[in-house]
């Protein structure tokens, strides 16, 4: 009798990203959720990382801690009409800790949630309660959706029995550091959204995750990879879109994502040698998310969908090109700064 070899590591994590992206899609579409692209979105920000699916225990931990951070946004709506200066202050130290709890800790699903509640939240509650709380309410029963794809996809391709070894974090210092560059990044676009949340609410979902994405980025690196995962997702948006026009089907709309979804995540894993890192490929898959998911919400609303996803396409540029360039001006202070200190270093020992 001939044994098979196993299906390679790098392989199994594409093929469960693919196939966890896509039953996400079927089921927050499927189900006729308030905002379904969440769905999908979360999926991808709980199953990106190479790592079993969190257990029952786990779950409700998570979801404890995501009604947690939601319920702050609400309180903090309110305070962004009564008392604006305090409210955002409060909105930007959350941010800071969100990105350290990213960064230093490795929670980046948590984290990233609680982003949500410290930004998404809050605009949205500054407008309508209503509004606030159907947010609320995909979110939380988004993640128990998406981690539910994860249990089901999971024993199909599962990681190996070998732990494998942990990536040292940054300093003390440097995720600090770190943290204040994502920060900065998101409070420009939370802003403008604070103009017309009902429209601007997936800026400040791509410039909370662009934010992430560039923390993973070095100066050298930062210009090809935001940009670059801002336009390939928005051009991907518009293939997948073209595809789906072909038949408005919810299973046709699962399966281009899944066959979508592969080839980014081969990209993210190594199945296909690039020189780009994972965080570009999956930048451009939840960008890919975000803009189709918003385009049908369009569509589902009788709104001009190519006209939105062009407004909505040249706003997620314009984040992504201040993002590039923030980077670039925080990054030159900063060595200049460091610079400045060793040259005083120097001079006090001669």
């Amino acid at each position: 009798m001939v044994s098979r070899a196993p299906m390679p590591l790098a392989a199994r994590r594409t093929f469960r990203l693919a196939f966890t992206t896509s039953l996400a899609v079927a089921l927050g579409y499927g189900m006729g959720l308030a905002i379904p692209f969440i769905v999908p979105l979360l999926a991808v920000i709980l199953s990106a990382a190479p790592a079993p699916p969190p257990g029952p225990k786990k779950l409700l931990v998570l979801v404890v801690a995501v009604m947690f951070s939601l319920g702050i946004g609400i309180l903090l709506g309110p305070l962004l009409q009564s008392a604006p200066l305090p409210a955002l202050l409060i909105i930007a130290c959350g941010l800071f800790f969100s990105n350290r709890l990213a960064i230093a800790g490795g929670k980046v699903a948590p984290a990233t949630l609680l982003a949500f509640g410290f930004t998404v939240i809050p605009a949205a509650s500054s407008v309508s309660q209503a509004l606030a709380s159907a947010l609320i309410a995909s979110l939380v029963l988004g993640v128990v959706l998406a981690v539910l794809c994860q249990w089901l996809v999971y024993p199909f391709f599962p990681e190996d029995d070998a732990r494998a070894p942990v990536a040292a974090g940054p300093t003390p210092t440097e995720s600090g550091w770190l943290s204040l560059r994502a920060t900065l990044i998101v409070l420009p676009a939370f802003l403008l959204t604070l103009t017309n949340p009902a429209a601007y609410l997936p800026l400040t979902v791509k410039s909370i995750l662009l934010g992430r994405e560039a923390t993973q980025l070095n100066l050298r690196d930062a210009n090809s990879e935001i940009i670059g995962s801002t336009l390939l997702g928005g051009i991907l948006a518009i293939a997948v879109w073209v595809c789906l026009s072909l038949a408005v089907e919810l299973w046709f709309f699962a399966g281009w994502m899944l066959l979508f979804c592969l080839g980014l995540a081969s990209g993210a894993y190594g199945v296909v040698r690039t020189r780009f890192k994972a965080s570009f490929w999956i930048g451009t898959l939840t960008t890919m998310i975000i803009l189709l998911g918003a385009a049908v919400q369009d569509s589902a609303n009788g709104k001009d969908v190519y006209q939105a996803f062009a407004v909505r396409m040249a706003l997620f540029m314009a984040v992504a090109l201040y993002a590039s360039l923030a980077v670039a001006l925080l990054e030159t202070w900063r060595s200049g700064q460091l610079l400045k200190r060793r040259k005083t270093d120097l001079s006090g020992v001669g």
